[in-house]
């Protein structure tokens, strides 16, 4: 090829490097357009989704006042303190129960059965209804009674076990995830009212077993319950009387609500990365259609049985705390109101939506208590007298709440965000900032 063929095209190639050059160089722009230019390059270079200055700030002071909320309600009594005890263990069922029907789509009333499966497991090893039960097989089967002796020792046939709670917990959560499994089984085929019918029933089951195991070898200790349950101990502190930390006297409700605040902490954690892990997109992809899901390849039952399992493994660690925290435990504990309140907070707060299942667990456990100590007084105010019981008025309002939020917010308090809500945000930002 000749120079003269050459020179028109290197021309050409100069002058496009220098308009390049020049459309490069920032242009003069007003204070509007360079504040609009910079909030673009930031929202470029973030993820989506990180969290603000301003997020972190909010998070800390949210951390400080869940820190100092037991000791302000503490110098108003300690019976509001126990309110939010429950509505922490509350709280893990909720978000337990959020596993299997809002990420897996998987309906579920007989979910306190794991609650009731962890609790009892407590009792039985940290109290002394394991000699209970030894003696009763020493009564009814004398050789394999006298062989369990041998097996445990003297000590444990007298006094029983006594094993310390965090060697319990992981105990209770594996079992409570076998019978998630057991129960997830013969289900795998079952959706909607008729998936919800067969685990009712389960709950049922659980329930009227440890109403009726104790006999002919007593292990439940049936209708009466288990009593005198070890508490909760951490390096030589005892949960079960007052302590004194770091200058300052600590009641036993402080004590465990700070535990429970840990444990909710650590499950939230878990859910999170749970969600959006890979298991947790399968769970969404088999909630919105599982037909689909098996056709891209997603081992449906596996994943369905996981959900029963790791949703009841939560569920047997809130029933050990419970049976710690209370000392006691019995079957009417248990009940099917128990489980429908527990999925009440899930479907009240928004379903698949850790934030809202946590604010339906704290409204549906702590309102209902909250109100059986104001309606009292209140009469007693402007009546002199009570004239409707508190118990009738809490459930009244317990209900009309529920209808007025199915009403109006079908979706729940606080449902989860529609997917690309967050993104077209950016991206409308972006074009604004453009624009201008």
């Amino acid at each position: 090829m000749s120079g003269d063929d050459q020179s028109p095209q290197l021309n050409a190639r100069t002058g496009a490097q220098i308009d390049a050059r020049m459309n490069a160089q920032p242009a003069a722009q007003d204070p509007a357009q360079r504040n609009a230019h910079d909030n673009t390059v930031v929202d470029e270079a973030l993820p989506l989704g990180a969290p603000s200055r301003k997020a972190y700030l909010g998070l800390a002071v949210f951390a400080v006042a869940l820190l100092l909320l037991p000791v302000a309600a503490g110098h108003v009594g300690d019976s509001w303190v126990r309110i939010l005890d429950f509505a922490l263990l509350y709280i893990m069922l909720a978000l337990g129960l959020n596993i299997v029907v809002g990420f897996a789509g998987l309906l579920d009333l007989g979910y306190i059965a794991f609650y009731a499966i962890g609790a009892y497991m407590c009792a039985l090893l940290a109290s002394p209804q394991f000699a209970t039960v030894l003696q009763s097989f020493v009564d009814t089967y004398p050789a394999l009674g006298n062989f369990l002796v041998g097996v445990f020792g003297a000590e444990v046939a007298q006094n029983g076990i006594h094993l310390p709670v965090w060697l319990i917990v992981p105990l209770a959560a594996a079992l409570a995830a076998t019978f998630g499994v057991i129960l997830g089984a013969p289900t795998l085929k079952l959706r909607g009212d008729y998936l919800a019918i067969v685990t009712l029933g389960f709950g049922e089951i659980i329930r009227i077993f440890m109403n009726n195991l104790n006999s002919p070898v007593n292990i439940t200790n049936g209708p009466q319950g288990v009593l005198n349950i070890d508490p909760v101990k951490v390096g030589g502190v005892s949960f079960g009387k007052p302590a004194h930390i770091l200058g300052f006297d600590v009641s036993v409700v402080q004590l465990y609500y700070y535990l429970f605040l840990l444990l909710v902490i650590i499950i939230v954690f878990f859910c999170i990365r749970l969600q959006n892990s890979r298991i947790g997109r399968a769970w969404v992809a088999i909630r919105e259609d599982e037909i689909a899901a098996k056709a891209m390849g997603i081992n449906t039952r596996n994943i369905k049985l996981l959900a029963f399992a790791m949703g009841a493994s939560f569920g047997g660690v809130s029933g050990a705390m419970f049976s710690s925290f209370q000392g006691f435990v019995s079957p009417e504990s248990f009940g099917l109101l128990e489980s429908i309140v527990v999925l009440a907070m899930v479907v009240l707060g928004g379903m698949g939506h850790i934030p809202g299942v946590i604010l339906g667990g704290v409204l549906l456990a702590a309102f209902p208590e909250v109100l059986r100590h104001v309606v009292v007084p209140i009469q007693e105010t402007l009546f002199g007298h009570v004239i409707v019981d508190a118990e009738i008025i809490r459930q009244l309002l317990y209900g009309l709440a529920m209808v007025g939020v199915m009403l109006f917010r079908p979706a729940g308090l606080w449902p989860a965000p529609e997917h690309g809500k967050g993104l077209g945000g950016i991206k409308a930002r972006r074009s604004a900032a453009e624009g201008a």
